[in-house]
């Protein structure tokens, strides 16, 4: 099965939820993200601690070591976390594996998708109207600059598809988007889960990494934003 974020990222379902830990506050929070272009560092959140306790996990076990980002689009995300990206007999598979549950979703107003917050893939609504978030699967915003008038129409369509009425930016969160940029229509609806605090300069240069679709180049929609050239990560916790 196929996900889709916002009909612009193929995303992840699992099989089931699961219930994880939440007390595990004095464990690792910052892990290192490392590709062939150089190494990410990012920072767990306390606010989400479901996500944040399972990603903990899934780097202990090794999950992530050698799947790939298998979906980049510069200007929005890079996608990754799906292991059937790890030497896939089948690459239009790839974009639908996961660890076989899904995770409770944890909205926090105060985490946004701002360029580099680290958040969840997941099935979209038609198929998921509760938002659960894959159990693996993961992007990084790239993201671009947004105005305010593109900022109210952003709130305008949250606030349609949350049924939450009050739904405003605050200033900062505004000027966060008009100076440094991210995805502001994802906000709410996808949960943001942890922050990138260095490496920007490799965010930008996976972003950039050719795809078919950033070369105008024909093939099968699956295919259309997989990097030519395989980006494989590993992650690992820094103490």
């Amino acid at each position: 099965m196929r996900i889709v974020l916002l009909a612009l990222v193929v995303l992840v379902a699992g099989a089931a939820a699961t219930h994880l830990p939440v007390d595990r506050q004095d464990e690792p929070s910052v892990f290192e993200i490392s590709t062939d272009y150089g190494t990410m560092r990012i920072r767990l959140a306390d606010e989400t601690p479901g996500h944040r306790d399972n990603f903990r996990t899934l780097v202990a076990e090794g999950f992530y070591d050698g799947t790939l980002f298998h979906r980049i689009i510069n200007g929005f995300m890079i996608q990754g976390g799906d292991p059937l990206s790890r030497d896939a007999d089948d690459p239009l598979k790839v974009g639908g594996g996961g660890p076989g549950y899904e995770l409770e979703a944890e909205f926090h107003r105060n985490l946004i998708h701002r360029r580099g917050a680290v958040a969840s893939a997941r099935q979209g609504d038609a198929q998921n109207p509760e938002r659960k978030s894959s159990g693996s699967q993961f992007y990084i915003v790239h993201g671009r600059t947004f105005d305010d008038a593109e900022l109210d129409e952003v709130e305008r369509r949250i606030r349609s598809a949350t049924n939450d009425t009050t739904f405003a930016y605050t200033a900062e969160e505004r000027n966060i988007y008009r100076t440094e940029g991210g995805a502001p229509f994802l906000d709410m609806q996808y949960v943001v889960f942890g922050q990138l605090i260095d490496g920007f300069d490799v965010l930008d240069s996976l972003a950039a990494v050719p795809t078919p679709n950033s070369l105008e180049r024909p093939a099968l929609p699956p295919l259309m934003d997989r990097p030519l050239t395989p980006v494989p990560m590993s992650i690992r916790a820094v103490e």
